[in-house]
């Protein structure tokens, strides 16, 4: 690699314009930590005009960021667009397939393409670098690419999602609704303004828990279908309740091994308000790595936002900066092996169970019976009535139940004209 480098960006939204002033700023520190001086030589993105948060130079901009190829010399390409498919996977692979190495915070790339990406940065003898679409500024994927390379890791878990976890906070701090809470969260920039589905529904968590799978366990990114589900239909009556109970809710991401099969979920989860993940609050994101022989890891730090998004992206130029080629799933493509999917059905939690229904004798007794029925016992239960209304709300926490059980037991609810809602579950963790 020659002393003088030459980079482009692809993608000037949030985090792309705030990291093209920090590679500006800091080009005197990374020519100090590295021996290598950088140089911009082209930036793209969708609208030249864009009233931005920092000046750019025009006179490297270009439209069409596939033209940066054929006009300029580049070493090193960072894409930040963010899309699994289209022109974000053209760039990234047109750039790895001209020996330019790669570097991009993109999640759903990764946990798309991830397999295809690597072999073709492997065969071009390239970096493929992604430590930035995992827990933003937390360097968790280079801990278990090197940090815990010769450990065996058999779980990984946490809140990964800064969007999610800033959401939940605010509602139990400040009493305010999702829909008031989610606006807050678009102005201070932890949620995108106009579509934030992603993070809400569970996806942006997801396609982490895969890229974090495939790492720790040395398997190729699974597509097994998975149960994955947001907060979306969290209320703040459950958060509530929650809180009475001396609990909290969480958005966590789960992969682990479980008797050599492989078990990824994304849900909501009542944890303890006297557990570490029970106080990991705000934009935070916390991973727990269980592996031998280091046993407990804990990783936490800020999740969302540009700043520790560039951070991450700012460690990865460094480390291709410092010559260090490296396989971008830690070991070779082709010995990363498939492995089977855990049978979701014979997942088991305890349950919290929100029922909303007419306020009348025997409504109580139906929804025990039914719980009965399909074999799951009531550890405990708060009725809250709502006597103006002649409405109640039932609150049942169950002992241990199986996913197949919970799924068969609540379909019968839709039938039933005494309850008003289709009930809420939310799954308690450990």
């Amino acid at each position: 690699m020659n002393n003088i480098i030459n980079i482009a960006v692809v993608g000037l939204g949030q985090i792309g314009i705030y990291l093209l002033n920090e590679l500006n700023r800091k080009k005197d520190e990374i020519e100090l930590k590295t021996g290598k001086k950088i140089r911009i030589v082209a930036i793209s993105a969708k609208n030249k005009n864009k009233k931005r948060r920092f000046r750019i130079n025009k006179r490297i901009f270009y439209s069409n960021p596939l033209k940066i190829f054929k006009e300029k010399k580049i070493d090193i390409l960072f894409e930040i667009i963010g899309m699994s498919d289209g022109i974000s996977k053209k760039i990234v692979e047109t750039a790895l397939k001209n020996r330019i190495h790669v570097i991009t915070p993109n999640k759903a790339l990764i946990a798309k393409h991830g397999d295809y990406l690597s072999g073709l940065a492997e065969k071009n003898k390239v970096n493929l670098e992604f430590e930035a679409s995992v827990a933003g500024g937390i360097p968790i994927l280079r801990t278990i690419k090197e940090g815990l390379a010769t450990n065996q890791i058999n779980k990984v878990y946490g809140i990964l999602n800064g969007t999610t976890n800033y959401i939940l906070t605010e509602m139990e701090d400040t009493n305010e609704n999702f829909n008031k809470v989610l606006e807050k969260a678009q102005r201070l920039g932890y949620a995108e303004p106009i579509n934030p589905k992603l993070d809400l529904n569970g996806f942006d968590a997801f396609a982490k828990v895969r890229i974090l799978s495939a790492l720790a366990f040395n398997n190729k990114i699974s597509k097994h279908k998975c149960i994955m589900e947001g907060i979306d239909n969290i209320d703040l009556k459950d958060i509530k309740i929650a809180n009475q109970l001396n609990l909290r809710i969480k958005l966590l991401g789960i992969s682990e091994m479980i008797n050599n099969k492989l078990f990824e979920t994304v849900h909501p989860c009542l944890v303890s308000k006297d557990s570490y993940i029970g106080n990991v609050n705000g934009v935070m994101n916390a991973v727990i790595m269980h592996g031998k022989p280091v046993g407990e890891n804990v990783l936490q730090g800020e999740g969302a936002g540009p700043g520790p998004t560039s951070s991450s992206l700012l460690s990865d130029l460094l480390s291709i900066l410092r010559g260090n080629i490296k396989k971008p799933f830690g070991i070779p493509t082709l010995k990363r092996k498939k492995v089977k999917p855990f049978n979701n059905n014979n997942y088991t939690n305890s349950l919290y169970l929100r029922f909303e229904v007419k306020d009348k004798p025997g409504v109580l007794s139906s929804i025990t019976n039914r719980l009965a029925k399909y074999k799951i016992s009531v550890k405990r239960i708060i009725q809250t009535p709502d006597k103006k209304n002649n409405k109640a709300t039932i609150i049942i926490i169950t002992h241990k139940t199986t996913e197949i059980n919970a799924k068969n037991c609540l379909s019968i609810f839709k039938k039933n004209n005494n309850i008003l809602k289709f009930p809420t579950l939310i799954r308690l963790y450990n």
